[in-house]
Order: C-alpha cells, then structure tokens, then sequence
C-alpha cells in the first residue's frame, strides 16, 4: 500500500484595498469544488493538483483530496468563507493516519481577522496533525511569504515563470520532493530571505530581465547537494501587511549552512536591481494617441491597462483607457473585460444588432481609473459567459464571466462582463464573436498573464496605468500596516543595503 497523502486547495490573493470582500460566492464564481469533482475538472491540465496527480499514480499513493476552491483576487476573505473552506482540510486531517499532506495555497491570502491567511491554513493545520508530519505547499510567486508559513511547512515551491506556464510542472516537483521526505531519504527545511520593498522591481517578470539570471541562478542552485527547491517571489504590492515583499525560498536539507546565503545572495540581487524597471508607463492619453497611428502590418497593437487588473483584485471596471480611445477615434479595436453587472444584465434583454445607449464601466470608485462613461452602442453578443481556454495558462479550463454583452462603440468592440477575470486567453474574445488577431488595436485589463497567448499576434505591446487601483503610483494608496521603511513609498535614508 503507498503513502497516504491529504491535499486541499485554498487559494487567493488578497487585495486590501479593495471594499467589495471576498465571500463565498465569490468563491463559487472561480470554483468550489469537492475533492472527486476538482480531479474531474483540474486533472492533465496547467494545474498544481494535474502535477500532483501524476506523482500520486507514479508512486501509487493513496491520495485524498477534500477540496479545490478559489476566488478572483478581490478584498479580504470574509470569516464565514475562510471557516467554511478550512472545514473539510481539518475534518479530514483530524482523522490521523496521513503520511504527508500537500496544500495548493496561494501566499497572498488576507483575511478580516488574519493578516497572513496561509499561516493561519498552517497553524490551524498543525493544531491537529502535530508538528512532525511532512506538509508540502505550492505558491504562486507573487505571494507575500511569511515566516509562519516557513516555520509550519517543511517544502515551500513557488512557480518559476510569469506568465505562469509552469503551474503543472510546479505541483510535480513540489509532490516529487514530500515522496522523498515521506520515503526518510531527505529532511528538508526552507529558509526564507526577505526584501524591505513593496514588490520586485518588476512585478517578478520572467521573460525578459533580471529575474532570468536570477531563475538560471537559482537552478544551478539546485544542483548543490542538499539544495532542493529555490523559489523567486516578487510580492505582492496591493495587500497593506506587516510581511509584504519579495522574498526568497529555499528548501534544503535541515542541517546544511549553506542554503541560508544562498537565498540571502538572491534577495540582495533583487534589492541592488530595485531601480532597473523594464515597464514604461503609458498614460490613457499617451496610449490612445499610439492607437490612432497604429498600422497593423506586422501585428495589432496590443494596450495593458496593468492598473485596472482583475488579477490583481482591481475593480476592473475602469474607463479611463476606453474614454481616451473614443476621444482620440480610435477604430478597428476591441476592450475588455469590463465589468458592469447591471450593464451586462441590461443588455440581456436587447436584440442582437440593436442600438441602445447606457452608462458602462467606472461605478465602484470613480477616483480609481474613471467614472461612468455614457455611451451609444450596437449589441454584438449577450448571453452566458462561459469560456474554455486553449492558450498557455488556461488550456482547456473553464472560466465564466457570467453575464455577458459585446457592444460596438464607435469603432470599438466592447466585452462587458459580470464576473471579473484578468485577460489571458485568446478565446475570452474570441467565445464572444471578437478576433483580436483581427483587430488593429486589443485594449484589455491585465499585467503579464496576456503575453503568454496574445504576444504571438501582437506587432507592439504597451502598457497604460489608468490611475486604477493597482495603479504603480503607490502614494496613492493608503498603507497603514506595512513595516517601514519600505522602498518606494521611503525611497530616501537607507544609511545601507539591507
């Protein structure tokens, strides 16, 4: 009989800035899934629980998993939804018997009561099982990494590359190394080195840029006797907490000096590299104006609105961007997603070709990227948002966007949405009638996951900071609870390197 193995999934990035909270439903809008039905829907896709799976039937373990659950990232978990999910991990922990357990987490979860979400997973978790039993966690690399969370769990492994192509691969290596630790042959640790700034100077890019010598570092790392794991976080900047920051993770084996300079020499890397930004900040203006002299020959023109991401739990209903192109009479173009609930809901009751005029976009925080914008449109789609992707993160996993209308604008196709997602796949256009491949211009809300699918179309890309509220303008916003001095809301008196 093999090992006896619990796993759950519990995952979200906390944006604390946000005032609509993460509930429940929010919950179930991404997925809320028991073990049997997450396999169905997760397995030999780009998944933590897809890798898992594969090491399970290589090693023949008997693996329980009790739950896959995630929300688009949003404001702070609610209590009821962070009991609620907690509940089936530690009813099924509590039976005993389990040789190791593998959690998918995220590592920038905040919750109303509990600045470090995972930690409190991992000290709740530990509560039942004892502070022995080998725990195996996946991260996503823009997790704000605590001390807890290192201190609780043996193996901590982030993915390796942004867009996040490797998420499959990730779950594997991190299940790879619990065997081995369930097996005696190793008895890892990881160490953590932390960096006093807001984010990686650029959000933990991993296709061009410091972080590749940095990832090739790590990697040569690894080859090191002992060394198993090094995982390169870049933070996450929009979570207003004690421990935010980019950190560096390396897992290794317990009693072995050297790992702790190793991740020490990589956050130092980070730090001396945090002036060198690769993005150049676009205003609407500025991006419209690139817009209305775009020739599309060699590919369309592609417009980031990085600050208004749904990915990183902006509102995405930001109008910014849409305005300056209408303004600047920008044609052959698309926009989206935005999201406007009760525009998208109007909008199901209209007669595809019709023309009608409402207010979309820019109702949740005026300040943050733009108000309503009133317009007249023709309605191209309305229907059900359900998509299923074919692209390098999303390949073949469903997404819904609930309510859905495409409106033509001028000269722009405009995808309105009731459920937020950042853009990262071809066909959440395309499910919607809209070809982006075929358009000169695709304005869309999102910070790099868009490259992964939509660079091979692209003749330029670009991006814009609206002003929304993953804006980079970080003096904007308001942190309270983040230890300072931290670099770049302090960017002066630093008497030396941390």
């Amino acid at each position: 009989m093999g090992y006896k193995v619990l796993s759950a999934e519990i995952s979200h990035e906390t944006n604390t800035f946000s005032v609509r909270p993460t509930d429940l439903q929010a919950f179930r809008d991404r997925y809320l899934l028991d073990g049997p039905a997450a396999i169905a829907a997760k397995d030999d896709r780009n998944t933590e629980l897809a890798g898992l799976l594969d090491v399970s039937r290589d090693q023949g373990w008997d693996l329980t998993h009790v739950i896959s659950a995630a929300a688009g990232p949003g404001g702070r978990v609610t209590r009821e939804a962070f009991e609620t999910l907690l509940k089936p991990l530690l009813d099924a922990a509590a039976q005993g018997g389990w040789d190791g357990i593998f959690l998918m987490l995220h590592g920038a979860m905040v919750t109303t009561d509990h600045q470090d979400g995972e930690g409190e997973i991992l000290r709740r978790l530990r509560s039942v099982i004892g502070g022995e039993l080998p725990i195996a966690v996946t991260l996503d690399p823009h997790g704000n990494v605590s001390g807890a969370m290192c201190d609780l769990a043996q193996i901590l492994v982030s993915f390796t590359t942004y867009p996040h192509v490797d998420i499959r691969a990730t779950g594997r290596r991190a299940a790879e190394l619990l065997h081995r630790t369930m097996a005696g042959d190793i008895h890892p640790r990881t160490y953590r080195a932390h960096c006093p700034m807001l984010e990686e100077a650029n959000g933990g890019r991993t296709d061009i840029g410091p972080m590749i010598d940095r990832q090739a570092m790590a990697r040569a790392y690894e080859a090191r006797k002992g060394v198993y794991a090094i995982s390169i976080n870049g933070a996450f900047p929009c979570a207003d907490i004690a421990e935010v920051g980019p950190t560096v993770l390396v897992t290794g084996e317990g009693e072995c000096a050297h790992l702790r300079p190793i991740a020490e020499e990589l956050a130092d890397d980070i730090w001396h590299h945090r002036h060198e930004t690769l993005n150049h900040y676009l205003t609407p203006e500025e991006a419209a104006e690139a817009a209305r002299g775009w020739h599309p020959g060699g590919g369309c023109l592609i417009i980031a609105d990085y600050a208004d991401n749904p990915g990183s739990g902006a509102y995405g209903d930001a109008t910014a961007l849409l305005k300056a192109l209408l303004d600047a009479g920008v044609e052959g173009a698309c926009f989206g997603p935005l999201l406007d609930a009760e525009a998208a809901t109007a909008l199901q009751d209209v007669p595809v070709g019709a023309k009608v005029e409402l207010p979309i976009g820019g109702k949740t925080a005026p300040e943050f990227g733009g108000g309503p914008l009133e317009v007249t449109g023709t309605v191209l789609w309305r229907g059900e948002g359900r998509v299923v992707g074919d692209g390098p993160i999303l390949g073949g996993q469903a997404r819904s966007f609930g309510k859905t209308a495409v409106l033509r604008v001028a000269g722009i196709d405009v995808l309105i949405v009731s459920i937020p997602h950042q853009m990262l796949d071809l066909q959440q256009f395309r499910t919607f009638g809209i070809d982006p491949a075929e358009k000169a211009v695709v304005a869309l809300k999102s910070m790099q996951h868009f490259r992964a699918a939509f660079t091979p179309i692209a003749g330029r890309i670009i991006v814009c900071d609206t002003g929304a509220l993953c804006t980079t303008q970080y003096d904007r916003l308001p942190y309270v609870h983040v230890t300072r001095p931290v670099f770049p809301l302090d960017r002066d008196g630093w008497p030396i390197d941390p």
